[in-house]
């Protein structure tokens, strides 16, 4: 009987859930959030949406908190601190089938909310605001500072294009509005400012369905306090969260560059070729083994970061590091690193006998050394590809 009333509870929850869960950050937001949670309300009025305001207070000291709560609005205290933390907070506290997210600094005009519901019915995962003219927004006079317009916003959204094939104009947009089922299966993990950009990053990488809705930005409202964000400290934590989810560009591209930089270097260096007027001899040779052992690596550490990120849940599978780990299982690379050692010791033991040869002797190191170098840097290699080898099936192995 317990059961039946449990089950019975279960339907009537569901089926008074509202249809939509407008969530909105809040850190001292006294001056602005009244107007926002007034318009977010309105909103879902004249559009017969079903919804509610949840307020997402980050500890704040002045009275945000009970302005929400004279308004209607519900109000989630989130202890822990942090832009990403309060919104967590409130998306966890949220009800409805679609979230609306936005700043409450009254910048983002919450009656545009139909616009994005309207998206999330026809069945898109994630549909992302865009401010910028090129993807149909406005910026209103003195909305976004110079840096930031022409930019900031630019250069990091065609990055996000160019390096995870985003379908946005405009990634650092803080309205959106998505599916609950996504919020789920993207598992995001930043509690900071790169919350917002992990969220496209991911859906792209994931191939989520994601649409976009032009928007006006207005100018920030609040007169108590500057805005929170900080225009180089903020772009730097940007860049910074794209190379970490970017180890083809962190790591594997400039890798992949300075090895083959390394054996253009060799194939000069070792029959000792003049070009121009100038002679690559043994010291080219050293030049271009620290560059092929540093690409080396740099391309190791592509593929710990990869593999580790998606074991962790941090980025997605990916069919081409399944396919390289197919061809090159823990028995291959082992067998791998096995010849380049033996071959780079042989060579290593080649020279130790041309030093025999002359009694232990001064030696031609001009002849030498192109022996010696390429010994002692597949030596390295070859060790290096031995331990990387069984580093990696370390990461691959399957964790509770």
């Amino acid at each position: 009987m317990s059961s039946s009333r449990t089950e019975n509870q279960l339907e009537m929850e569901i089926e008074t859930a509202p249809e939509v869960s407008v969530v909105m950050p809040c850190l001292n937001e006294a001056d602005t959030i009244g107007t926002c949670i007034e318009k977010a309300f309105r909103a879902l009025r004249e559009n017969n949406i079903s919804g509610e305001v949840i307020i997402a207070d980050n500890g704040s000291t002045d009275d945000s908190s009970a302005i929400a709560t004279r308004l209607g609005a519900r109000v989630v205290a989130v202890v822990d601190k942090g832009y990403g933390s309060a919104l967590m907070g409130g998306i966890a506290a949220a009800r409805g089938k679609y979230i609306i997210m936005g700043d409450a600094d009254d910048s983002y005009d919450f009656l545009e909310i139909p616009s994005f519901v309207k998206s999330l019915r026809q069945g898109y995962d994630l549909v992302q605001g865009c401010r910028l003219p090129v993807g149909g927004g406005t910026i209103a006079p003195g909305a976004m500072p110079f840096l930031h317009r022409w930019w900031g916003n630019p250069m990091f959204s065609r990055m996000a294009q160019w390096w995870f094939a985003t379908p946005v104009h405009d990634i650092y947009c803080g309205m959106r509005g998505f599916t609950r089922e996504l919020y789920g299966r993207l598992d995001q993990r930043c509690t900071g400012m790169e919350f917002a950009t992990e969220m496209i990053i991911k859906s792209s990488m994931c191939r989520e369905k994601m649409s976009e809705v032009p928007i006006t930005l207005h100018p920030d409202g609040r007169k108590a306090h500057a805005p929170h964000l900080r225009t180089f400290r903020d772009g730097w934590r940007t860049l910074r969260f794209f190379l970490m989810y970017s180890p083809k560009w962190l790591f594997f591209m400039p890798g992949l560059l300075l090895i083959l930089l390394g054996l253009v270097a060799y194939a000069v260096a070792l029959p000792g070729l003049t070009v121009m007027g100038v002679t690559f001899d043994a010291h080219t040779l050293l030049f271009a083994t620290l560059a092929i052992l540093c690409g080396y690596q740099s391309v190791l550490f592509a593929l710990f970061s990869k593999t580790f990120a998606i074991s962790e849940g941090l980025m997605p599978e990916d069919p081409r590091l399944e396919r390289f780990f197919d061809v090159v299982e823990l028995e291959r690379g082992l067998v791998a690193g096995c010849v380049l050692l033996l071959v780079g010791l042989s060579l290593l033991i080649v020279s130790i006998n041309q030093w025999r040869l002359v009694n232990f002797g001064s030696l031609d190191y001009a002849h030498t050394m192109r022996v010696v170098i390429p010994g002692a840097a597949l030596t390295a290699i070859g060790f290096q590809t031995i331990l990387s080898i069984f580093f990696l099936s370390i990461l691959r192995m399957r964790r509770r």
